[in-house]
């Protein structure tokens, strides 16, 4: 089993955007140095809060100060970018890493972004799918190029010089291309069926229920079988709240303080989701009212906090509800105590994935067998 931490990133501090870039850096470089496996990056275009605006560009920067750590995006949000750029940098990302690139995507899921670039969200599944078939095609063709998908065109036929390299697309380090993931975060996802299909990496988003979360891989399933892959749990990433302590009273301690970081951003979840019509996606039973949905609520169903031993009993019961997953993604929450938060990451990597490693992978292999 694989650890992975994944970064939306989102800080509620208001601190300057240097300050939060800062702190993104160092708990990278802090994964890294303590046994992280995996790296993953979000970006949005249009959101202070979530400040990362360009995840490739972010991730450049922890190539040479990091070691082993894969550098993942989480996701590039192809319905906002041209297929020729995204295959073009991606590609040179890949090379510059030397292959410690797996390449998350998604649909997009921020109303100010779709706004910016004129995009529907209605249509984002489908455009991410041709996106998609398009960066693969300029992989796997070579110049002159006259390409298209559903949704795009891409041609590069009249300037065309092999001899000085004018008018040559760059392919990836990897052969024959980087691992693909995408996320999901509704009940019953259909980009999680999508993925399915197309023999992708799956991740479910930390906010989701554990029920929510088993829903993720019963269309992920559905979607493999329908298409005649073989769906493996291995590939299936399920990132949680986590937060560990050297003592169960020190967890407590933290979590009973008015603004700890993890209640914080429950907050702005439960805000920004009700505010576009996507409270229920917190709730536990059909009747349950969107003034139910509280912070206090998010907190008691979705984030894993206490001393090591606490938390792997506790991620054992939700992979109980949810089935085996191949890789856990921790959350990244602003540093709000630093100490703790470093500490709380020494002690995933190092207390809490032997045993629930130890655990899930003979749960893996069961299942691997059916």
């Amino acid at each position: 089993m694989k650890l992975g931490i994944f970064m939306q990133p989102l800080h509620l501090s208001g601190a300057p955007y240097h300050a939060m870039y800062d702190m993104d850096l160092a708990c990278a470089i802090h994964a890294d140095k303590v046994g992280y496996d995996e790296l993953w990056m979000g970006e949005h275009t249009s959101q202070r809060t979530e400040p990362v605006t360009n995840a490739l560009q972010f991730l450049s920067a922890l190539i040479p100060v990091t070691e082993r750590i894969k550098l993942c995006t989480g996701v590039l949000n192809l319905p906002h970018h041209h297929p020729a750029r995204i295959a073009a940098d991606a590609a040179m990302f890949d090379h510059m890493s030397k292959g410690r690139f797996i390449m998350g995507i998604g649909p997009g899921g921020l109303a100010s972004d779709f706004e910016v670039y004129k995009s529907d969200h209605r249509s984002s599944g489908a455009m991410l799918a041709s996106c998609y078939d398009m960066v693969r095609a300029i992989w796997n063709s070579s110049a002159p190029y006259d390409l298209e998908t559903a949704h795009h065109k891409v041609s590069i036929r009249n300037t065309v010089n092999e001899a000085l390299g004018v008018g040559l697309m760059p392919t990836p380090y990897q052969d024959p291309f980087p691992r693909v993931a995408t996320s999901a975060m509704s009940n019953f996802s259909s980009t999680a069926k999508l993925a399915g299909s197309k023999d992708w990496d799956l991740i479910s988003a930390n906010f989701n229920l554990p029920s929510t979360v088993a829903s993720h891989w019963q269309s992920y399933s559905e979607g493999a079988q329908a298409a005649g892959v073989k769906a493996d749990w291995r590939n299936w990433r399920v990132a949680r709240s986590v937060f560990v302590t050297d003592s169960q009273a020190q967890a407590d301690e933290y979590l009973a303080r008015e603004t700890n970081a993890l209640s914080k951003y429950f907050d702005f979840m439960v805000t920004h989701l009700k505010a576009i019509g996507y409270a229920g996606i917190f709730k536990t039973r059909p009747e349950m009212t969107d003034d139910e949905v509280s912070v206090e609520h998010c907190v008691k169903e979705m984030v894993i906090a206490g001393d090591a031993k606490s938390v792997v009993d506790q991620l054992v019961a939700f992979s109980e509800t949810t089935g085996p997953f191949g890789t856990l993604l921790t959350t990244f929450h602003e540093w709000d105590d630093e100490a703790l938060w470093r500490r709380s990451m020494e002690l995933t990597a190092q207390h809490v994935m032997p045993k629930l490693s130890e655990y899930m992978d003979g749960h893996l292999a069961a299942a691997l067998e059916k």
